[in-house]
């Protein structure tokens, strides 16, 4: 997509807690990483920290292979580190990962736009559960689309697209604030926006299917079209039950 969101101009009814603590704990886990330069502790050398990376990746990161089979690669680890994986955690896990600082921003703005209006419409506790299940139904998706199924899965973009899917189903009528081409502020229909970052994911994904070479991008496009379907299903669900479970409260009082 062509621009960035700034702002919503939904007003949320309470502070977003869940959202902020989902923002600074991918933000913490990132600074904690070997791929962050502030993690000084795996030191300065570059070959060395590649190879803690590695190792990182292998044991946090999803791989399609482990998914699909629950078994734990038995491939050798850059440093002969040792450890034991629970693959279908590694679902979960791969959420909080990042492969640089500009894949960390651009997924914490998107969950700092979005985030706070679907929260204050689903309620926390079920806007946690359809973020983690998102998530998880992305990287799934991944895992059986994946070309290489030893290439391991990180970032938040499948639960975030999740949000997005959601926020169409429960808050199209907002408008956002958007850099358009990320210089120009233009306020766009909510819907507009979602709708056209999917459309755009699902071109991709499908570009990259049918070219020879194409799902090696680097990209998980699945990842976000199935995590998008996922969030536009479980925000209808979660909404119209909450609706209609209101209704039934007000029609006893």
């Amino acid at each position: 997509m062509a621009g960035m969101p700034l702002s919503d101009d939904y007003p949320v009814r309470r502070v977003p807690v869940v959202t902020y603590l989902l923002i600074a704990a991918n933000v913490a886990v990132y600074l904690m990483s070997p791929m962050s330069a502030l993690a000084a502790w795996y030191g300065s050398d570059l070959l060395a920290r590649e190879c803690f990376a590695e190792a990182y990746l292998m044991r946090w990161a999803a791989v399609p292979a482990e998914l699909l089979s629950g078994h734990q690669l038995d491939a050798p680890v850059c440093g002969g580190a040792e450890f034991t994986k629970i693959p279908w955690l590694s679902a979960v896990t791969s959420m909080f990962l990042h492969g640089d600082g500009f894949h960390l921003l651009s997924n914490m703005v998107y969950l700092f736009v979005f985030g706070p209006v679907v929260e204050d419409r689903l309620g926390r506790a079920r806007y946690l559960v359809l973020y983690t299940a998102a998530g998880v139904a992305a990287t799934y998706a991944f895992a059986l689309t994946a070309g290489d199924p030893t290439a391991p899965l990180v970032g938040a973009s499948g639960a975030i697209s999740g949000v997005l899917g959601a926020y169409l189903a429960v808050q199209f009528r907002s408008r956002v604030i958007t850099l358009v081409f990320f210089v120009l502020p233009v306020r766009l229909p909510g819907w507009a926006l979602v709708g056209t970052y999917f459309v755009l994911q699902y071109f991709l994904y499908i570009s990259a299917s049918l070219f020879p070479g194409g799902a090696d991008t680097g990209v998980a496009y699945a990842a976000h079209v199935y995590g998008f379907i996922a969030g536009v299903v479980g925000g209808v669900l979660v909404y119209r039950i909450r609706w209609r479970a209101g209704t039934r409260l007000s029609d006893v009082h």
